[in-house]
């Protein structure tokens, strides 16, 4: 009986050979990808940069900065992390020297120059989000 489903089996597959195959047109480039299109406000580019920031906060920053921004991580009383959530230091620091700093470091904080400008732009909104 096994026998005679395996030959069943290969009877109905070669059955289906002697069908034309269907046209199929040539591939082209613009089957591939869609064109560049604008991305509105919470788009995927950016919502990856939000993912890539808040990974990079968690394995990196948190180190220094602690989990809340606090200073308080494992490392942060060894290097003085300053406490990102006061109200003076967020008064003090503009937007784009955060960015300076994340991108070339500071005293012992190491630099971070190979990460894109969306995700050090994600990671300002991270810091600016503690006050």
């Amino acid at each position: 009986m096994r026998r005679y489903a395996i030959v069943l089996a290969l009877f109905g597959a070669l059955a289906a050979c002697d069908r034309a195959p269907d046209p199929a047109r040539e591939w082209s480039p613009q089957d591939h990808d869609p064109p560049d299109q604008p991305q509105p406000q919470g788009s995927a580019r950016g919502d990856v940069a939000a993912q890539v920031a808040e990974t990079a906060w968690s394995q990196i920053c948190s180190q220094c900065h602690g989990p809340s921004g606090h200073g308080d991580g494992p490392n942060g009383p060894m290097v003085k992390a300053p406490d990102l959530t006061r109200p003076d230091w967020q008064a003090k620091v503009t937007d784009q020297e955060i960015a300076d700093r994340i991108r070339n470091g500071k005293g012992l904080m190491p630099p971070n120059q190979n990460l894109p400008d969306t995700v050090v732009q994600a990671l300002v909104a991270r810091v600016r989000s503690l006050k």
